[in-house]
């Protein structure tokens, strides 16, 4: 059935609240239980609603949604909301199936949710799993999000106790990468790597004195080992500073290839600290890329120099947000003529999406903590943003065309061409090759706003009002932006797909 029978998403989130409102608490628990309510939506507009305990003390919502009232019927493309973040992989006790698994198996399409559960053992753990099973999660609006966390307080005061003293109890047997690194010591460390950091980072004392280390160790980089009480690096402290990083980490590795278009390449691997690739990228880079240029057929006169700069912010994000959970899944830089690809192993950590970075609005939220704390304090990141800054820039500043962002198992690979036939030549759906250069680089523009006027776009390219509602109306017809509202009210909104 078609889609548009389907409501606008707000009205399922408020009949999930007024479910949510009807939730039983479970009087065999000594704490608090969350009050959840949950709304299934059907391709063709039917809709189904639970709440927590409705058929038996303690039970889910969306356990009741998909298991007791929906278990005879297929699921598949279905809508889910739900008041509070479904419970993720580990947070229930076998046999139980956690929600997210259950949702996953359902083959669900999209779902909406409150508040994260504060109970949970990892951030937005339940969120996450959903992303990457490849279901499209949205939080509801920030107003009813509010009101949720209202009628949740006593729930969510409990579970932000018993959060934090998971993290006192946690602390003492840390992750991977913040634990000591096995078999390694001080010596481990690379002197170049930390003599840098301590000159970016603008840290006065002295190298190797105590006040050095002292800062490492109240950094969690340093630990001390209970036996001697010597200080050892950590998981990080090796990634960030070590000689001989992938000694312990083989992931911990940047793989460059330049293809020059005439059949000849040259491949580079840096695998030094972390916080020296950088430099070491860029220049290979300054040497590459002119190259690739002479080499090949393309001439500076068809596509622009491509600045260094940008390649160098795109690697620093791929250091400092890629997965090393991921084994054998390494960084990779490749630099054609025509376009520069760099593939990152794993998915953005939620708040941040696939979406929210095609639209260019994600944020710093990083899995490793202390890798962008680092990166940061040594000025070879802005701790604020996801290099989105850079990106959006591409346009006005070099005259670039915007990087275009895929997702391509394991790897998040950002791709930058280097003109706007590169742009329709990278476009498997040949959408774009009904566009001409000036509409590309508006189309750039509204991506980069995110929506805009009519006249908005017609200003900021100096064009009069029949030239600006041409190109809006194309880009509508080619379904790659949406016209919204009416009158003085209209806008036009870009699609991620």
């Amino acid at each position: 059935m078609a889609e548009s029978k389907r409501k606008d998403p707000r009205d399922y989130m408020l009949m999930a609240i007024e479910a949510m409102k009807q939730s039983k608490q479970e009087v065999r628990d000594d704490h608090p239980s969350p009050m959840v309510g949950a709304v299934l939506v059907f391709p063709d507009g039917e809709v189904e609603v639970a709440h927590r305990g409705e058929l038996r003390e303690g039970d889910h919502a969306e356990y009741i949604l998909m298991d007791k009232k929906n278990r005879h019927r297929p699921l598949d493309g279905c809508w889910l909301f739900a008041t509070l973040e479904p419970c993720s992989p580990g947070s229930r006790n076998a046999p139980k199936i956690p929600c997210s698994e259950r949702i996953a198996n359902a083959r669900i399409a999209k779902v909406w949710f409150g508040e994260e559960d504060l109970a949970l053992k990892d951030d937005f753990g339940g969120v996450s799993f959903l992303q990457k099973n490849k279901i499209e999660v949205e939080q509801f609006d920030s107003d009813l999000v509010k009101e949720i966390k209202i009628l949740n307080k006593p729930f969510d005061d409990w579970a932000l106790w018993k959060r934090n003293h998971r993290i006192e109890e946690e602390a003492k047997a840390p992750g991977l990468l913040y634990q000591q690194a096995l078999n390694t010591n001080i010596d481990s460390l690379s002197d170049e790597a930390l003599q840098l950091y301590l000159k970016r980072a603008g840290l006065t004392m002295d190298y190797k004195s105590p006040e050095f280390y002292q800062e490492l160790f109240e950094s969690d980089l340093l630990e001390k080992n209970q036996a001697t009480q010597e200080l050892v690096p950590t998981g990080n402290a090796i990634l960030l500073f070590g000689k001989s990083p992938r000694n312990k980490y083989p992931q911990a590795s940047v793989k460059a290839k330049v293809y020059y278009g005439t059949g000849e390449n040259d491949v580079q691997s840096f695998d030094d600290a972390l916080v020296l690739i950088p430099d070491q990228v860029e220049a290979w880079v300054k040497k590459v890329i002119p190259e690739s240029f002479d080499r090949s057929s393309f001439t500076r006169e068809k596509v622009p120099f491509f600045p260094p700069v940008v390649i160098r912010e795109a690697i620093v994000n791929a250091i400092v947000h890629r997965d090393y959970t991921l084994d054998g899944a390494k960084i990779q830089l490749e630099i054609y003529p025509e376009k520069i690809i760099v593939k990152s192993p794993g998915l953005p950590v939620y708040p941040n999406s696939l979406k929210k970075l095609q639209k260019f609005t994600a944020k710093s939220y990083s899995r490793n903590k202390k890798l962008t704390l680092v990166f940061n304090r040594m000025g070879l990141m802005e701790e604020a943003e996801f290099g989105m800054d850079t990106y959006r820039e591409m346009r006005d500043k070099y005259e670039l065309p915007l990087p275009i962002i895929t997702y391509n198992e394991p790897d998040l690979i950002v791709t930058f061409p280097r003109s706007a036939e590169a742009v329709r030549n990278l476009d498997s759906t040949e959408v774009l090759s009904k566009l001409n250069d000036e509409e590309i680089a508006g189309l750039d523009f509204v991506k980069t706003r995110g929506e805009v006027s009519r006249k908005e776009y017609e200003d900021h390219f100096g064009f009069d009002k029949k030239k600006a509602e041409r190109h809006l109306g194309k880009m509508v017809s080619a379904g790659l932006i949406v016209r919204k509202g009416s009158g003085p009210g209209t806008y036009y909104e870009f699609i991620t797909t």
